[in-house]
């Protein structure tokens, strides 16, 4: 299918802020050209949805062509009012794309049609929220936890019973139903679902899932019940050498997407289905291409160095707090000790040394100021002279003495603590803690991300503490900030998030990686021209 008719239509749902649609928008032709356009993004969280209208406001203008007023708003000099009306087509136009909508609430078909206005050569893109396919989710939400004190084993049942029973009707099993219908009402010419691991093995009422959303999307209009001929799909793997276009075997696991194999700077591992229909005469579908690894030093190393914040201690400097670790109880002991003595050697080393803990540091903020250039070409902008949603979180006293000790081990080890190899007098007051030390569950919950490697996964629990995202460098002694997250899932430097930190980082964690997006639009893009 040649493209004729101007950039091909993209529509965006369950859109979050945009990563997905950044990255086919990013995708470009001759004379600089988008080859895709975004004609609408759907997303029902306000805060999302305001970040995801900053975005298309951007893309109104050609690339890197974005006014200084855009600039000044990230740098807090103007107000967001400001900017709109300094140019109302072009906010008009984003207002119009980006909308504030649920499926299976509001009318998002008649939307879509006024969109599309006719055209074929369209592509879907989007994914059903994951909740209710997600490991960790699926344990939470089924699961009635440990037996309380004084709880009777009848009582825990039927508490067990009554948790389970609400996992089963849990209505986000079957969003990928509202995804169905658009799909059903307007046959896209290509269609891209993402989502989560755990729908490859998440079941509804003792069947699995899976098997039953991969032939509902073949054919959408008989999955709703409706008595109407129609061309159906076939669903592709972007990554398995053995899917071909004659119906070759695939596993449940072809469909899965590490995307630490493709240059991404993370280890995030996301089923991504290619639905074609049937009726475009497409004869060769191109791969995604493995590339090096990114390791998280790549990715974020250049970021301005931030001291964290200390919370419950007035008037105390987090690095004041952070050298009472010498006069800890257990550090004596644990210096002296044999098997430690080399570790404490190089933690004191750390805090005490010529190079050691800075004592003069920012804590960052929405913008700070700062001209070192990223490493990679992806993220950079030039006219940005700084660094946006940099601000470090603020922590008690012996979570810092956590996070620096996680970091030095990760320095000297070469890996990641685990709590069995915490001094005793570092161990958190967990009720569970001694389980984990004894190697059951929850043993990693103090995760440092090795800078020699690709991160572990970023997910939207990274806004609740920042255990799991410890940064690597002994000197920071923090969680990670919302933007070196947004490094690790690829988002430009210029992408800006709004609302509380507490909401930009859940904005990230949920996000599709916007440079893996780009990888998967190029396939999409020789699909519907021809290459």
């Amino acid at each position: 299918m040649q493209n004729k008719q101007g950039p091909i239509p993209i529509i965006d749902l369950f859109a979050g802020p945009g990563g997905l649609g950044e990255g086919f928008s990013s995708v470009l032709g001759k004379n600089n050209e988008p080859v895709f356009k975004i004609n609408l993004s759907i997303e029902k969280d306000p805060v999302a949805h305001k970040t995801l209208t900053l975005r298309a406001f951007y893309r109104q203008f050609p690339k890197d062509r974005a006014p200084v007023e855009y600039y000044e708003y990230l740098r807090g000099n103007i107000e967001r009012a400001e900017l709109f009306a300094a140019f109302p087509k072009q906010a008009k136009e984003a207002r119009e794309e980006a909308r504030c909508m649920t499926l299976g609430k509001d009318d998002v078909s008649s939307r879509v049609g006024e969109k599309l206005k006719g055209r074929k050569d369209w592509v879907l893109i989007g994914g059903p929220p994951c909740q209710a396919y997600s490991l960790v989710g699926r344990s939470r939400m089924s699961g009635a936890g440990a037996r309380k004190e004084g709880e009777s084993k009848a009582r825990y049942k039927q508490r067990a019973a009554a948790k389970q029973s609400q996992f089963q009707e849990d209505h986000r099993h079957l969003l990928y139903r509202e995804y169905l219908r658009i799909i059903a009402d307007h046959s896209p010419a290509v269609f891209v679902m993402e989502n989560v691991k755990g729908i490859l093995s998440a079941k509804l009422k003792g069947e699995k899932i899976f098997p039953q959303i991969t032939s509902d999307l073949q054919f959408p209009n008989k999955a709703l019940g409706r008595k109407v001929k129609s061309t159906g799909y076939t669903i592709h793997s972007f990554v398995a050498e053995s899917d071909d276009l004659n119906g070759g075997a695939l596993n449940n696991t072809d469909y899965l997407i590490r995307s630490e194999k493709y240059g991404i700077p993370q280890a995030r591992h996301r089923v991504i289905l290619l639905g074609i229909r049937n009726d475009l005469g497409v004869r060769e579908i191109g791969k995604l291409q493995p590339k090096p690894q990114v390791s998280v030093g790549e990715a974020i190393g250049d970021l301005p160095p931030l001291t964290p914040g200390l919370t419950r201690e007035k008037g105390l400097k987090p690095v004041d707090a952070l050298l009472k670790l010498l006069e800890a109880d257990w550090w004596l002991e644990f210096e002296n000790n044999e098997r430690t003595s080399q570790l404490a050697k190089f933690m004191r080393k750390q805090l005490i040394g010529s190079k050691g803990v800075r004592h003069r540091e920012s804590r960052g903020g929405p913008f700070v100021e700062w001209h070192k250039h990223a490493l990679f070409d992806w993220y950079k902008d030039k006219k940005l002279q700084g660094v946006c949603n940099h601000e470090t979180r603020g922590h008690i006293r012996e979570d810092l003495w956590r996070y620096f000790f996680c970091a030095c081990f990760a320095r000297k080890e070469g890996r990641a603590p685990h709590l069995r190899d915490f001094p005793e007098g570092l161990l958190p007051k967990h009720m569970n803690v001694e389980e984990a030390v004894n190697g059951s569950k929850f043993g990693d919950r103090f995760r440092v991300q090795l800078e020699d490697e690709p991160s572990t996964t970023v997910v939207s629990h990274i806004s609740k503490d920042g255990h799991y995202y410890i940064h690597y460098d002994p000197r920071q002694y923090r969680s990670l900030t919302v933007r070196e997250a947004a490094r690790l899932q690829t988002f430009p430097d210029n992408y800006f998030f709004e609302g509380p930190r507490t909401q930009q980082y859940h904005q990230v964690g949920n996000a599709v990686p916007p440079l893996l997006a780009a990888k998967i639009a190029e396939t999409v893009r020789g699909l519907l021209e021809g290459e």
